[in-house]
């Protein structure tokens, strides 16, 4: 055998050998369902009361492993078994035949202290057993109760006749290890009528009742009419007298008001006279007050400003000629002084602060020449123009020669001294 297969066939080997074990384990372990009773039989156990029985049980769902060999395994249904109950000819006490119709629902019980009862009754057996052995044991306990029970009681209370049905077959279904989950009384009937007459009496002794009731009810009526009648008229007189009794009072609180009101209303008619002429003198009081103020406000004050502003300009008028006359001499003084500092030199330095309104006359004075036409004639070197615009400095220089002629200021050689100094 190639060596390289060896390890896949022990794995394999391995593999089936596990799934055999898994397999072998899952068929022992027991996992029981809710609704379900799991019986291990095949060993001895004690119980709690000292005896030994040769089972044990799984209630109601978990799980347990069964010994190879040595544990069987069974399961019993905890669901519910419907039973239907018809029963014939069951005296009640009267020696009334009757027929009754119940459903129940038995199961098997989950107590563990009366589980064992239906393991060793029906362990193994089908559920129509279960159902035909319950329902056996409630027909025989429903006759024996219908006998304790009149016609009426059952048929009247049936939940009561249900009640004592259920206890008094616990001990039978107990014993055998089942449990009565739910019973109705469906219908309760007989073969004689008596239930019938007993409803006709009943509703003829209703309709008696009823008429009964209905006479005296109309007669009860027919009395509280009377009653409530008497009452009325009564209450009626005594509304009127009221009435009346109101109607005075109204009168006589009417005239009492309209006596007041009057009174209130000459009172208000004086007293509104009285403050119209207190009103009319204050108003009288503030007119004059007015007119004394109008006539300060428009010729008194008036005058009194006049007269202030008048003094106040007069005052203002003076300090302006004193101050003036003043700096006047002020200015003189300081132009006497600035000519003796200056000495030789203060003609000089008079006519430089005035040679600005010197060259201006002079300007006027060429500006005022009146020129209609020149004409130039060129003798071909271009000097025309020049001499021309030149002509206009030399009536400058002519007109200042006309005013040191005129005036002895020579501004020409003043500036040219400056000039030259």
């Amino acid at each position: 055998m190639d060596p390289l297969f060896m390890p896949a066939i022990v794995a394999f080997g391995v593999a089936m050998g596990l799934m055999f074990m898994i397999s072998l384990a899952k068929s022992f372990l027991i996992i029981g369902r809710p609704n379900q009773l799991v019986v291990f039989s095949g060993r001895q156990r004690q119980l709690t009361d000292g005896s030994s029985v040769g089972y044990r049980e799984l209630i109601g769902g978990g799980r347990s492993w069964a010994v190879p060999f040595l544990e069987k395994v069974d399961k019993m249904p905890l669901t519910v078994i419907p039973i239907d109950i018809r029963v014939s000819n069951a005296y009640s006490k009267g020696g009334i035949p009757l027929q009754v119709h119940a459903i129940a629902n038995i199961k098997v019980t989950s107590n563990p202290a009366l589980i064992g009862n239906a393991i060793e009754r029906f362990m193994g057996r089908d559920s129509r057993e279960i159902q035909q052995v319950g329902k056996e044991t409630l027909e025989g306990h429903l006759r024996g109760v219908l006998a304790t029970m009149t016609p009426e009681e059952v048929n009247e209370d049936r939940l009561v006749f249900a009640q004592r049905l259920s206890s008094e077959a616990d001990d039978d279904f107990d014993k055998l290890g089942l449990t009565i989950d739910t019973l109705k009384i469906q219908n309760v009937s007989d073969t004689v009528n008596y239930l019938e007459s007993i409803s006709r009496t009943r509703v003829s002794e209703v309709i008696r009742d009823a008429q009964i009731a209905e006479s005296n009810a109309h007669a009860e009526a027919t009395q509280e009419e009377a009653i409530a009648q008497k009452t009325a008229e009564v209450a009626e007189q005594q509304a009127q007298t009221a009435i009346v009794k109101a109607e005075n009072n109204y009168r006589e609180l009417k005239a009492t008001l309209d006596a007041d009101i009057q009174s209130a209303e000459e009172l208000a008619e004086r007293t509104a006279a009285k403050a119209k002429a207190d009103a009319d003198s204050e108003l009288q009081t503030v007119r004059q007050e007015l007119e004394q103020l109008r006539l300060i406000a428009d010729v008194i004050l008036p005058a009194e400003a006049k007269k202030k502003a008048d003094e106040y300009r007069a005052k203002g008028k003076a300090a302006f000629s004193e101050e003036k006359g003043l700096a006047m001499a002020k200015v003189l003084q300081l132009i006497t002084d600035a000519w003796m500092r200056a000495g030789k030199d203060a003609k000089d330095i008079f006519l430089i602060q005035q040679l600005e309104e010197i060259m201006q006359t002079v300007i006027t004075r060429v500006n005022n020449l009146d020129i209609d036409e020149v004409v130039l004639l060129d003798g071909g070197d271009g000097d025309a123009l020049p001499r021309h615009v030149a002509s206009y400095p030399a009536m400058v220089r002519k007109v200042l020669d006309e005013l040191r002629s005129s005036t002895g200021i020579d501004v020409l050689g003043i500036l040219s001294d400056k000039g030259e100094a």
